[in-house]
């Protein structure tokens, strides 16, 4: 007892306990301070001023950057603080584009929300606001930098979860703005459609892409038979936007809505996620038995792929070649629905319900089509299905539950799993357990995996083989695990990587939350789903048997399941542009071009242009060569590289690249 320290907050004595600042403790007492900067993942920021609070003996302060102290005395609701609240929020309003019954936030967006919780109801500052062109270039984003109120909550969620840093403050003073590098759009540049920054965007600045209208057309076709699969996590978190609480499961009364809307057949991603369980645990246990290609990543999450393929293309082999669920989900349905329903392939409609808006992206990836048509044809969010079911006037509260289709709307609970950090290493262990040991496993949980470490690492034993994993959320953890493999520091076995922190139930195209808990509460969810259905085991879904006998080939791993359930990535540009100019382009008489994407300069690729450069200099070659920085030649596990004309150099270095640029000189000077 004597070592309990103790404040008071508005004539209350509170206990200080693990918090990491005023605020923290302010809300645990069931004070909902104002705040527009703060996100318990992110660093402390303290840009909005919002949080402030008045401490005797210091003053006016920000209570997000406030550390607590043993006999702090705190107000947080005086008349002066009110005040300054409400000037601050004006002055974020003053630039802002208010477009509000327009804006596809409105309703879950924060400044609108402060707005009316602070009582504004008129902005007394002259109107600087000056009209920006709206980017939608991303498939599955919108940037609309008119509703940017220059909070750096989306700059610091993209560098700081997920160290992709494709967006950052740009300008000074009045001319600041947020965008892209090199002012170029989001899909020029190594955005991963993550939706990150969408997530932790207060206002309409940065959203999921709408594409309703393209499913309301489809619905409307009386030629088009629209199917619809469901994604594990919607489940626990689309009754949030009809006011129920986060992680309350409604697949029955989503399944009601969805046949309400119009749809003609509604399944289950978790199917396809029973069917991912089979095809990579297979893969898995041959690259183990071989000790071949390990560790194996999983390949469920695509903005894990796609920063893989950016900035990780010498571990790309290492990547499962298992497409999604949604995906597989797609091809298998592309094969065996039109004979099903009677229905000729083109005129079957396939959506996508699904809480990531990198699904979107995923979605319309060239190497996921069959004949010309893509395996899904449109991608939803959460969101997006939400705002349909309520613009269709569905009471979705009082819908009575209805049943999925057969037979992809039947799954196990491991493939429900999958929606949470851990589910899809949890799932696989299921399977292994029996695999491995011939026998038939009852105990179907594995704790070791769950949880919300950064990166939870484990190893277990199963009969005489011991497996060691490691389940990473948030992509900057998954870098640092890339990292630590590429080294040599660890030796995994299987490796699970989710982008979004929780895993999908915290995806960016999930409803907007202001349950502080509503990630823990949604895990449990899936979790209490799991453990109410019969199976838990992918390999004893029985409609995933008698798929693989019909269609598959017969079992995992056949020719027939590579084709259809597998692909292969390849090295991505992370920035869509040529060159940038170093030299004059119209004197030069020799192009080089060096290679300054991330592996080539991790193996100095930098310090060859810059001897280069020096070298030129020294030898009065400016009116010969154009020298140019480009970002990638997709030779990224041969570099550095240097191009010299049409010759590509892998592995160079400076001595070389000097000499190939003689060699080239000398020709052209026998030529001329």
């Amino acid at each position: 007892m004597a070592d309990k320290k103790y404040l008071t907050i508005d004539n209350r004595r509170v206990e200080i306990k693990n918090e990491r600042n005023l605020l923290e403790i302010i809300r645990r007492i069931g004070i909902d301070l104002p705040t527009f900067c703060y996100h318990s993942e992110l660093s402390i920021y303290g840009a909005c001023r919002l949080c402030v609070v008045e401490i005797e003996g210091m003053g006016i302060v920000t209570s997000c950057s406030t550390t607590p102290q043993e006999g702090m005395v705190v107000s947080t609701n005086t008349n002066e603080l009110r005040e300054m609240r409400k000037v601050y929020l004006k002055l974020l309003l003053a630039n802002h584009h208010q477009t509000c019954t327009t804006c596809s936030k409105s309703g879950a967006c924060r400044l609108q929300d402060l707005s009316n919780r602070l009582g504004i109801r008129e902005i007394p500052f002259s109107d600087e606001y000056k009209p920006k062109p709206i980017d939608s270039s991303s498939p599955s984003l919108i940037r609309d930098p008119n509703k940017c109120v220059l909070c750096g909550d989306c700059v610091r969620a993209c560098e700081e979860i997920q160290s992709v840093g494709a967006i950052d403050f740009v300008n000074r003073g009045a001319d600041t703005i947020v965008s892209p590098a090199f002012l170029k759009n989001l899909d020029a540049v190594e955005c991963v459609y993550c939706g990150m920054c969408a997530g932790v965007c207060p206002t309409g600045s940065i959203t999921p892409k709408f594409e309703t209208e393209k499913v309301w057309n489809a619905l409307n076709d009386k030629k088009k038979t629209v199917a619809v699969q469901i994604a594990p996590a919607i489940r626990v978190a689309i009754g949030e936007m009809f006011g129920l609480e986060p992680g309350e499961v409604s697949t029955g009364r989503l399944v009601a809505a969805l046949k309400l809307l119009g749809f003609d057949q509604v399944y289950d991603t978790s199917f396809a996620a029973d069917l991912t369980v089979l095809e990579e645990s297979t893969e898995f246990i041959e690259r183990k038995s071989k000790g071949e290609k390990l560790p194996l990543f999983t390949s469920c999450c695509p903005a894990w792929v796609k920063f893989a393929e950016q900035f990780y293309p010498d571990l790309l082999g290492n990547l499962s070649s298992c497409r999604s669920p949604q995906q597989m989900f797609g091809s298998v349905a592309r094969k065996t629905l039109p004979e099903e329903l009677s229905v000729n392939n083109e005129d079957l409609y396939l959506v996508s319900i699904m809480p990531c808006t990198a699904k979107k992206f995923e979605a319309q990836r060239g190497e996921f089509q069959t004949e010309g048509h893509r395996d899904v044809d449109v991608v939803l969010t959460t969101q997006e299905l939400g705002m349909m079911i309520k613009e269709a006037g569905i009471d979705f509260t009082g819908l009575t539950p209805e049943s999925l289709d057969m037979p992809m709307g039947f799954k196990t609970g491991a493939g429900v799993i999958f929606g949470v950090t851990g589910g899809v290493s949890e799932a696989v262990l299921r399977f292994a357990a029996e695999k491995l040991t011939g026998k038939k496993v009852s105990e179907t949980d594995y704790n070791q995996v769950r949880g919300n470490d950064d990166i939870r690492e484990t190893e277990i034993e199963i009969g005489d083989v011991k497996l060691k994993l490691a389940v990473v959320h948030g992509l900057k953890n998954a870098r640092k695990v890339a990292e630590m493999i590429r080294s040599g520091e660890c030796d995994y076995d299987f490796v699970e990587v989710m982008s979004c922190p929780g895993g999908c139930i915290a995806g960016a195209g999930q409803p907007v939350s202001k349950d502080y808990n509503y990630k823990q509460k949604r895990q449990n969810g899936l979790y209490v789903s799991d453990k109410g259905l019969q199976l838990h085991k992918s390999q004893d879904n029985p409609y995933l048997q008698s798929c693989y006998a019909d269609a598959l080939g017969g079992e995992p791993g056949s020719h027939t399941a590579h084709e259809l359930l597998h692909t292969k990535y390849k090295t991505r540009r992370r920035i869509q542009s040529d060159h940038i100019e170093i030299g004059t382009e119209d004197e030069a008489k020799i192009s080089v071009n060096v290679c300054v994407g991330t592996s080539c300069h991790l193996r100095g690729s930098r310090k060859i242009l810059q001897d280069m450069m020096n070298y030129i200099h020294q030898k009065d070659l400016e009116d010969k060569v154009n020298i140019q920085a480009t970002f990638c030649f997709e030779k990224c596990d041969k570099g550095p590289n240097v191009r010299i004309d049409d010759k590509i150099i892998s592995k160079c270095d400076s001595a070389k690249a000097i000499e190939e640029l003689n060699n080239a000189i000398a020709e052209v000077s026998a030529k001329n």
